[in-house]
């Protein structure tokens, strides 16, 4: 398979963190992030298949999309060659908690923001509507933009950046590559190895149940919806920042 594109951050020769960003967003997603990490981490961000500037999805690998995009991350851990601090939110943060059970080895620490709970073999039609009327949507991307600056507390240069990816996302990856097709949640948590911060607004109906494993520490950031990062930069900063120090060293 084609490698993914992956966009690079920070300070070369740091320790490497991974971001892997959610569905319709893209590498290019954490501005503020990559602003606060700039002069501290070596930061890899991919593209995941179907989005940004990676590859398109063969039309035999869209029945097994959570599979093959699996594969992707687990080729980048591998070709950075040393453990990472893998950084994922929703969609990301599903497939780094799936990367982290497969290649711990290549994890030293593991950060999951409201990661995407399993929804099935098959795509939600109504998820998949949704998601087609936000891309459809980027039609305007300027009133999409003013938008999301009056509804939401996030920065200019991250509602910017939302919008940027969204015209870049494969339509075939969202009406037939969109489910996460494995039935396991709470168990995953559980069967972890690896340190991991588990990063939840105060409603999170995707959160798995209270986790029983010493290796996982659960924050609740308060004032804050499924993207904690742009809703509450400050609060997840200082929750993440303090949680690499222990765990990284830096």
């Amino acid at each position: 398979m084609q490698p993914l594109h992956t966009h690079r951050y920070g300070r070369s020769g740091a320790r490497p963190v991974v971001l892997l960003h959610g569905v319709t967003d893209a590498g290019t997603a954490w501005p503020d992030l990559v602003l606060h990490w700039r002069e501290r981490w070596d930061i890899h961000a991919p593209d995941l298949r179907g989005h940004g500037r990676s590859p398109r999805f063969a039309e035999d690998q869209l029945d097994a999309a959570p599979d093959v995009m699996l594969d992707d991350v687990l080729a980048v851990l591998e070709h950075i060659g040393e453990p990472v601090a893998l950084i994922g939110h929703s969609l990301g943060g599903f497939l780094a908690l799936r990367a982290a059970l497969a290649r711990p080895r290549n994890i030293a620490a593991l950060v999951l923001e409201d990661p995407a709970k399993p929804s099935g073999s098959r795509p939600d039609p109504q998820f998949v509507a949704a998601n087609e009327a936000l891309l459809d949507s980027m039609v305007d991307p300027g009133t999409q933009i003013e938008r999301m600056l009056r509804e939401t507390p996030w920065t200019r240069a991250e509602v910017e950046a939302w919008a940027a990816c969204k015209p870049l996302v494969d339509r075939r990856y969202i009406a037939r590559g969109l489910f996460l097709g494995d039935a396991l949640w709470e168990e995953r948590f559980e069967a972890l190895t690896v340190p991991t911060l588990l990063i939840l607004p105060p409603e999170a109906p995707m959160a798995p149940r209270p986790v029983r494993n010493d290796s996982v520490r659960t924050v609740v950031i308060p004032e804050s919806g499924h993207c904690v990062r742009r809703d509450q930069p400050d609060r997840y900063h200082e929750a993440v920042d303090a949680f690499l120090a222990d765990h990284l060293g830096a």
